[in-house]
Parts: C-alpha cells; sequence; structure tokens
C-alpha cells in the first residue's frame, strides 16, 4: 500500500449571470485549472495533486478562489499568472503562498 501524501485543490468554476457581480467563472478559473494541470505536469506532482473544478467556494467577488486540503488553505484572487508560486512553495513545498491566502473582510 502506498504512502504517498496527496493534496486535493478545488477550484471555484461558478458563473454568475453578469447583473449578480463577479464570478470565478468569469475571472478566468478555467486558464487556473489549466496552468496547475500544467504546472503539476511539469513538476512530476501528478501522482500527488489531484485539481477539480467546483461550485462556489464564498466570496465570488475576490475571485478565483480555491481550497487546497487536507490543507485547509483557502485561496482568494488566484490568477494563471500566479499559479506557478503556489505549486512549487505550497504543493511542492508545503509552504502556503501567504499574499494569496483569504483573510475575509
Amino acid at each position: 500500500m502506498s504512502t504517498i501524501s496527496m493534496k486535493h485543490v478545488f477550484v471555484c468554476i461558478a458563473n454568475r449571470p453578469p447583473t449578480a457581480g463577479s464570478s470565478c467563472g468569469a475571472r478566468d478559473s478555467a486558464g487556473v485549472i489549466e496552468k496547475l494541470q500544467f504546472a503539476l505536469m511539469e513538476g512530476g506532482l501528478m501522482e500527488k495533486v489531484r485539481v477539480n473544478g467546483c461550485t462556489c467556494l464564498g466570496p465570488c467577488e475576490d475571485g478565483v478562489n480555491l481550497v487546497v486540503y487536507p490543507d485547509a488553505v483557502f485561496y482568494a484572487k488566484v490568477t494563471p499568472e500566479d499559479v506557478p508560486e503556489i505549486v512549487e512553495k505550497h504543493l511542492a513545498g508545503g509552504l502556503p503562498v501567504e499574499r494569496l491566502v483569504y483573510t475575509g473582510h
């Protein structure tokens, strides 16, 4: 039996109607997922990290939102450009990217 410590990243892909305000889907959550998958592949982490789109994680106005389990680290305002740092520092290195950690309002 394998003892690999698996992480799971959930990225909000919700799309609200434009009249309802901001949403993660409208802020390029698909681009965040794509960049995550490529970065994990390039870093040899595909066996250690799973990435899934999910519905609303909460603060739509602060999206793109994502959460890393089992670490229970919630990130907000993530862009595709932030992904390499999240993969390198958090998913590979174990240290959350503090500047992106959601702390509420």
